[in-house]
């Protein structure tokens, strides 16, 4: 833990003991500080820390539904739409499309052209991918490409298409498609699924749906060291599974853990610290239908990952996630923020190293302004990058960093 987190944690733990609340609750529960008071389950808006002020500004407006946004190591952005497009900004602001062939996209309800995230090497390979809907032949199913775009930022070409396929999609309706793509420390490729609303999908290991994956990002193959491999009747892909619809992942800066940010039923939207072979508790298999009325994370199931987030009733609908690292974010610093669909604004949890929530609040900037934020993704920069999705060719890329 970072020495300004370990400030912030001991400062709410000091103001919790005063207010008479003298240890941190536990998973999904708020805790309750004078700076910070206590939100409800749902995180509904409550007052934030008086500092870092931030300071909100339009980088590209006239989108529609950006999905994810990366930032190459010479400071362009690039941003994709989940009706298929590739839009970069260039460090001196000029906006242009990247031209792809997006012609075989299937793209329908919740899916479409969605995660994206640039190599760890882009800076030599100018390599990234994206995880898609496609449509082959009447077939469709969700597929992760690789990509390379000639430095000029003007036009991409697939390199390995796919690098994974046969994540399974729900062809009449597109629903719970994932799919989000994020490196992990050891330099994987982790890719977080939807269980297409199958109920057999999420407890099933040989299938790609309702999972986080875990590939080489080189080949395409499972990563050697994934939990079930070898396991007869299980994909060698996963790592973890008993997912509904991941949305979000974020890798913790100097620990290696990794939070997922997941959609739940009519209660109980989840951020999860995952970890290999872990099961989200996620079991809709209501003899051959999909019955919603489970609880999202179900304890009795084997190898269940707690819940360090609940949203409770309602739902607010989490999406893209990232954590807050750098000095420049003062009080900030450590926390991870995720977006927010349903209530409009970007949830902050104060979590502990162990994965308990220690506090939740609302980014007042961002509270309500933008409408529905699909993204947030801290850039190399240091800035937060975040995606509207409100459609009609009405969305935005925002800019979001700390004022001085």
């Amino acid at each position: 833990m970072s020495s300004r987190l370990t400030c912030l944690v001991a400062a709410v733990l000091l103001l919790a003991a005063c207010s008479g609340t003298a240890e941190p609750a536990g998973p999904g529960t708020p805790t309750a500080a004078s700076s910070l008071p206590p939100a409800s389950p749902s995180g509904s808006p409550t007052s934030a820390p008086t500092s870092p002020a931030l300071d909100v500004a339009v980088v590209v407006d006239g989108l529609d539904h950006p999905w994810d946004v990366a930032q190459a190591p010479d400071g362009t952005l690039l941003v994709d739409e989940r009706g298929g497009g590739l839009t970069a900004v260039l460090p001196d602001g000029a906006v242009q499309e990247v031209a792809a062939d997006f012609d075989d996209l299937f793209a329908d309800g919740e899916t479409g052209l969605m995660g994206l995230v640039l190599d760890p090497a882009f800076d030599r390979s100018r390599r990234f991918y994206t995880c898609q809907g496609q449509e082959d032949g009447g077939e469709r199913s969700i597929a992760v490409v690789a990509w390379t775009v000639d430095p000029a930022w003007r036009s991409a070409t697939r390199v390995a298409d796919p690098l994974l396929g046969g994540i399974p999609v729900n062809e009449r309706s597109g629903r719970h498609g994932g799919c989000r793509l994020r490196f992990d420390p050891t330099g994987a490729l982790l890719v977080g699924t939807g269980d297409n609303a199958v109920g057999t999908n999420p407890q099933d290991l040989g299938t790609l749906a309702g999972k986080v994956l875990r590939i080489d990002a080189a080949t395409g193959a499972p990563a050697p060291d994934n939990p079930f491999a070898g396991r007869g009747g299980a994909a060698a892909y996963v790592w973890t599974y008993g997912q509904r619809n991941v949305q979000g992942l974020a890798v913790r800066p100097g620990s290696g853990q990794v939070y997922a940010a997941e959609q739940g039923t009519d209660r109980d939207d989840e951020v999860t610290l995952l970890r290999a072979g872990g099961n989200g508790g996620y079991d809709p298999d209501g003899r051959g239908s999909y019955d919603e009325s489970v609880p999202m994370t179900d304890p009795a199931l084997p190898d269940v990952l707690p819940a360090t987030w609940a949203s409770g009733d309602p739902t607010i609908a989490t999406c893209g996630a990232t954590f807050l690292d750098g000095d420049q974010w003062q009080g900030y610093e450590g926390l991870l923020l995720v977006g927010v669909l349903k209530d409009r604004g970007v949830l902050a949890l104060l979590i502990a190293d162990d994965g308990r929530l220690l506090e939740q609040f609302r980014l007042p900037e961002l509270e309500g302004s933008y409408g529905r934020i699909r993204t947030v993704q801290q850039g190399g920069d240091g800035a937060l990058y975040v995606t509207t999705d409100n459609g009609g060719g009405e969305d935005q890329l925002l800019r979001v960093t700390p004022r001085s």
